[in-house]
């Protein structure tokens, strides 16, 4: 280990540094810095996947028919027995503080008359719980009200993390690069909020920053992750024929209220699958959509929204989406496919984004929390952020106030295996996405041991890195479990295991290869 100050290096230091600015990265730098503590905030890229969340959050108001004990027990239902029913209870209880707190930053959400919100529903959910803004623009109205509340915090852009530095006694800082060359913040406290993995597939919902960072710093840090082999496929990602890259999200809310899934000879594609029909929770339908394009041999299946009133006003973001791909939506079906949205496990973490190594904490779509367990309930993404992010802020300024300064070290000139990503998209997207099978994942953990050392110069090489050992990490999950439950399916073990009701973890072994180990929880 060498202690970073040579020529071409930059210091700092910080109390708080915080990776990423989509809801729960800003929430959380926030939350941090109104305690006083000083906050640097990581921005990798302008995007983030909370600038297109279209549904909006999942959330009990007061005074209305719903409870949160209603709230819990669909996401339970949802998340295929392997939800944490306490931390649910939690986050839910929690909601409405962290909507309000989100108004008073500025966010303004759709009403159905003066001073009350209009509410929609959404897969999975048996009440209408889902606040919106701008019809389906809910994630750029609160990306647009965190920016400007945190227009005063130290953002710093095209900064890319590298490294968590450490010692015996936690987090002593991050390795970074930035325009300005590689450089070191040393801090007690950092704050993961780096989003998803949908970028280790060819096509997905996920912004092109999407790359599974976070879940890569904190595996070379030595903490676990959990669920991992639980990705969402978002049942209707608008399908246009083009390769892959970012496509535009097709939002549940559509079928909410009333469009449906019809395929090429306009039959229904979930009838018989579910009792909730076309608002079953996303891994039946995308699950159906899968079987029935198998079974047809057709490139898409259909979302028929003409039947839904004014659908181009109170859809404005899909109805633009399909008209720039040449489709009107409101006098014919919307061609769509599943596609990878959304990672239901992530880095370890108690409901308060702390993880097992002191001075680490985890918020959003990087961290396991217990909130999804197998499968994501649609709308519950910017409530835990909002949540969870607001907690791990806090709790990471009162570390930071508790460890002091911390002096950061790091080993020289990083290296890790990396595959062209290219090829690991279309490894994973034959071997890992919607359905899986033995075979299939021993050929991807073949294709992934292929990978070149390589040293981490640039965004671009700990981008491919991040995603070289995620891939790596889901498929030693996925291979582990041998049954099929929430989003993960294995065309080889179609049943529910009673006995796999459990979470998986994994760790690097002492080589960095990501093994799965014993379950979470136990000893």
């Amino acid at each position: 280990m060498i202690t970073c100050g040579g020529a071409g290096f930059w210091q700092q230091r910080a109390d708080v540094v915080v990776i990423g600015t989509g809801v729960a990265g800003l929430v959380a730098a926030l939350a941090a810095a109104r305690t006083g503590r000083k906050v640097v905030v990581l921005s990798k890229v302008g995007e983030t996947a909370t600038f297109y969340a279209q549904g909006g959050i999942a959330v009990v108001l007061p005074s209305t028919e719903d409870s949160v004990q209603a709230h819990v027990a669909d996401t339970v239902a949802a998340g295929g027995g392997l939800c944490d029913a306490d931390a649910v209870a939690s986050i839910v209880a929690d909601g409405y503080a962290a909507v309000s707190e989100l108004v008073a930053d500025g966010a303004r959400f759709d009403e159905s008359r003066p001073g009350q919100w209009s509410l929609t529903r959404e897969g999975g959910h048996t009440r209408r719980r889902i606040i919106h803004a701008g019809g389906d623009a809910t994630g750029a109205e609160v990306q647009r009200a965190l920016n400007a509340a945190a227009a005063q915090l130290d953002i710093r852009h095209h900064h890319v993390a590298v490294q968590i530095c450490r010692d015996g006694a936690g987090v002593t800082g991050v390795l970074v690069h930035s325009e300005a060359g590689p450089g070191l913040l040393h801090a007690p406290a950092v704050v993961l909020a780096t989003g998803g993995l949908g970028h280790l597939y060819a096509a997905t919902t996920n912004p092109v920053g999407s790359t599974g960072d976070g879940v890569a710093l904190a595996l070379r840090a030595g903490v676990a992750v959990g669920d991992i082999e639980f990705v969402q496929f978002h049942p209707t990602m608008l399908f246009t024929g083009a390769a892959g890259g970012r496509r535009p999200l097709v939002t549940e809310a559509l079928r909410g209220e009333g469009a449906i899934l019809v395929d090429s000879h306009g039959d229904s594609v979930t009838a018989g699958a579910h009792p909730l029909g076309d608002l079953a929770p996303r891994d039946v339908v995308a699950a159906a959509i899968d079987d029935r394009l198998r079974a047809t041999g057709d490139a898409c299946v259909y979302l028929d929204a003409t039947g839904v009133h004014g659908v181009a006003e109170r859809f404005p973001t899909v109805t633009a989406a399909c008209r720039a791909a040449g489709i009107d939506p409101v006098r014919q079906p919307i061609p769509v496919v599943p596609g990878a949205h959304y990672s239901c496990g992530g880095v370890r973490t108690d409901v308060h984004g702390r993880t097992e190594l002191a001075g680490l904490f985890a918020a959003g779509e990087v961290a396991r929390t217990g909130m999804h367990g197998a499968n994501r309930l649609a709308s519950n993404s910017l409530l835990e952020g909002l949540v969870v992010g607001g907690r791990a802020g806090r709790a990471a300024a009162a570390h930071a106030g508790r460890a002091g300064v911390t002096r950061a070290v790091f080993d020289d000139a990083p290296r890790a295996p990396m595959l062209e990503r290219t090829a690991l998209q279309h490894a994973m997207s034959r071997d890992a996405s919607v359905v899986r099978d033995a075979a299939g994942l021993q050929r991807l953990t073949a294709t992934l041991s292929g990978a070149v050392e390589r040293p981490l110069t640039d965004r671009i090489g700990v981008e491919d890195a991040a995603l070289t050992l995620t891939a790596r990490a889901v498929a030693a999950a996925a291979s582990a479990r041998t049954e099929s439950r929430g989003c993960h399916h294995r065309a080889d073990h179609p049943d529910t295991d009673a006995a796999q009701a459990h979470g998986t973890t994994v760790r690097l072994d002492d080589s960095g290869v990501p093994q799965a180990v014993a379950p979470l929880g136990a000893s």
